[in-house]
């Protein structure tokens, strides 16, 4: 199939939420508004994306490598580094409208040490090994908080603290998470209303879709496709086309270089124009 099957590629409701491109050229500021959609593969993209959107990690790795608090706004260790205190947000809030809580955290850093509460927001970390990296570690898509007793998938029950709630999704085809309003990361992140993910296996459907408007982030899509596209830009470049972007997105001045998708937070990170 070298054309897109639009009623079988939208059937979900995903043809209520689109936008054609607008063609305006990058803005340097981030700004509210519209409908982020992108197109992947059929891989691990659709959860890394999602993921991403709807939960969050105790720190978060900047696009330029720096390290910086997410739910966890400071840490200390020992000399050893084995021994951590984390002190936590007292305004992160799950979709379902209950508060984070300690108990929440401790459940994932149980994974790789013992946890001990010290107050309502801060907790003591005993590692079997000293690892000076912790913080860095805590900042992988493996160790995004839930609620204790849930899970992060399937997708569509997911109930994170992120920019974004889950409105609809579909395990391995679809996905729609709309802005959570009133977020603690209002003014610095989550800038459209709402990010649409969609699978289409085929890279020159991909490129099609992003061609005719339907997309506007195409990832990994057919090379040949796109070349000489009028209205789109490519990362890293246009001879390793990781990404194909529509000129009416606006991208991060820096894009996290361990991952295509910019480490998965392209949902909070990249804006419309």
């Amino acid at each position: 199939m070298t054309r897109i099957d639009r009623r079988a590629l939208f059937a979900s409701g995903a043809a209520a939420a689109l936008l054609a491109a607008t063609g305006a050229s990058l803005a340097g500021t981030p700004k509210k508004g519209g409908t982020l959609r992108l197109a992947v593969p059929r891989d691990d993209s659709l959860e890394q994306v999602a993921r991403g959107a709807v939960f969050d990690t105790m720190t978060e790795i900047a696009p330029d490598g720096t390290l910086r608090g997410e739910l966890a706004t400071g840490w200390q260790t020992d000399a050893g580094a084995r021994v951590w205190n984390f002190d936590l947000r007292d305004d992160a809030v799950f979709h379902d409208g209950e508060p984070l809580q300690i108990a929440d955290v401790m459940a994932v850093l149980a994974e790789i040490g013992r946890p001990e509460a010290l107050a309502p927001n801060r907790l003591r970390l005993e590692l079997a090994e000293a690892n000076p990296g912790l913080p860095f570690l805590l900042a992988d898509s493996r160790f995004v908080v839930a609620r204790v007793g849930e899970t992060v998938s399937p997708l569509r029950k997911a109930n994170g603290t992120g920019c974004y709630r889950v409105e609809r999704a579909e395990d391995g085809r679809h996905f729609l998470g709309r802005r959570v309003e009133g977020h603690y990361k209002d003014g610095q992140a989550g800038w459209a209303d709402a990010v649409e993910v969609i699978v289409i296996p085929d890279p020159a459907v991909r490129a099609e879709a992003l061609r005719d408007g339907y997309v506007d982030i195409a990832a990994l899509p057919d090379r040949a496709g796109m070349r000489g596209t009028r209205g789109v830009r490519f990362h890293p470049s246009e001879a390793d086309m990781t990404l194909a972007v529509s000129d009416a997105v606006g991208m991060p001045r820096q894009i996290a270089g361990n991952g295509a998708l910019d480490d998965g937070r392209i949902a909070e990170r990249w804006w419309m124009v």
